[in-house]
C-alpha cells in the first residue's frame, strides 16, 4: 500500500515497486495483500503488472468494502452483494487474473448485515472467482456471524509490540474457529524501528487507538485521529511532539525483558510453534 501513496513516504517509481516485488518473490515471498482503495485502484494495477507470469508463485489477496461503486466513490463503507459484485470484477481486471485466492471485506460496513455480505462472497467461492474469504479488524460476535455463513478463512488485524489487544479475545476464537491471523503493521507504522528524523513520519500517521473489545474497528479510525495505546509504562518514556524517541541501550531492553519473562533468564528466548504450523511469509503493498 505504501507503494501508492500511503502512509506518506514520499514518492516512488513504479519501475522501483515492481523490482521490489520480483526481489520479494525471488527471496521466497509467497503472500501479496493489496486492496482496492489503495490509490485507488492503482495499487492492484501495479501488483498485476509485477505477477504477470510469476501468477502461480503467489498466495494473492485483495479487499472490497472502502469503495462504493454506486456512487459513493472511494472512503464510504459499502459491503452490499451488489457492490460486492461489482468490486471483484474490477480487481480480477486490474489485477489481471482470473480468481483471487483471498479475498477480504477491508471493514465492517454497518448498514449491511455480515450474513448478506458473506452469502454473496461464497457465490463467488462457487463460481471460482474467489479461492477463500477473509475480514479485516471485526470483532468476535462479527467473526462467528460471518463464520456461521460460510468458513472465514483468515482475520487481517494490526498487531505489533505496542498493540497487542488481539491476544486477550481474538486470537482465542481464531484458534477455535480455525481461522488464519494475518497481522499487519507489525513495526508499528514503522515508529519502531529506528528512524532519522527527516524520515519520521507526521503524528497523524502513527498507529491507531487499540481495538475496541466486542465491537469492528471502523475506518475511520484507521484513517485519522489515531493515538497511541500503550500502558503507564510506555507512556512514560514516550516522547512529546517535535522530540526525538531514545532507543533503550542493551542493559536497559534486558533488565525490561527478564523483569517480564523471569523464566527466560540471559538465553535466547524459547521459539513456539502453534499447532506445529509455520507462519506464511507475506508483503503488504
Amino acid at each position: 500500500m505504501s507503494m501508492s501513496g500511503y502512509y506518506n513516504i514520499g514518492a516512488g517509481s513504479d519501475a522501483g515497486s515492481i523490482h521490489t516485488i520480483h526481489r520479494a518473490l525471488d527471496l521466497g515471498v509467497t503472500h501479496l495483500d493489496t486492496a482496492e482503495i489503495y490509490g485507488p485502484f492503482t495499487n492492484e494495477e501495479l501488483v498485476g503488472r509485477a505477477i504477470k507470469d510469476r501468477r502461480d508463485q503467489v498466495v494473492l489477496a485483495t479487499k472490497f468494502g472502502i469503495v462504493s461503486h454506486s456512487g459513493g466513490g472511494p472512503g464510504v463503507l459499502d459491503s452490499s452483494p451488489a457492490n460486492i459484485r461489482m468490486a471483484v470484477e474490477g480487481s480480477l481486471q486490474r489485477l489481471g487474473t482470473d480468481h483471487i485466492d483471498l479475498y477480504y471485506q477491508h471493514r465492517v460496513d454497518p448498514n449491511t448485515p455480515i450474513e448478506d455480505t458473506v452469502g454473496a462472497l461464497a457465490q463467488l467461492v462457487a463460481e471460482g472467482k474467489v479461492r477463500h474469504i477473509g475480514l479485516s479488524e471485526a470483532g468476535p460476535a462479527t467473526i462467528r456471524r460471518a463464520h456461521a455463513v460460510h468458513p472465514i478463512a483468515a482475520l487481517q488485524t494490526e498487531y505489533s509490540l505496542w498493540t497487542r489487544d488481539p491476544e486477550a479475545e481474538l486470537l482465542p476464537l481464531l484458534r477455535e474457529l480455525g481461522i488464519g491471523f494475518v497481522p499487519y503493521s507489525p513495526l508499528g507504522h514503522g515508529e519502531l524501528p529506528a528512524q532519522p528524523p527527516h524520515r519520521r513520519r507526521s503524528p497523524g500517521h502513527g498507529p491507531r487507538g487499540g481495538w475496541n473489545t466486542g465491537a469492528d474497528r471502523s475506518c475511520l479510525a484507521t484513517r485519522s485521529g489515531r493515538r497511541y495505546r500503550a500502558d503507564s509504562r510506555h507512556q512514560a518514556g514516550r516522547p512529546r511532539r517535535g522530540e526525538h524517541r531514545r532507543r533503550p541501550d542493551r542493559a536497559e531492553w534486558r533488565a525490561d525483558r527478564e523483569a517480564e519473562q523471569p523464566h527466560a533468564g540471559r538465553g535466547r528466548a524459547p521459539q513456539r510453534r502453534e499447532h506445529g504450523r509455520h507462519r506464511a511469509v507475506t508483503a503488504r503493498c
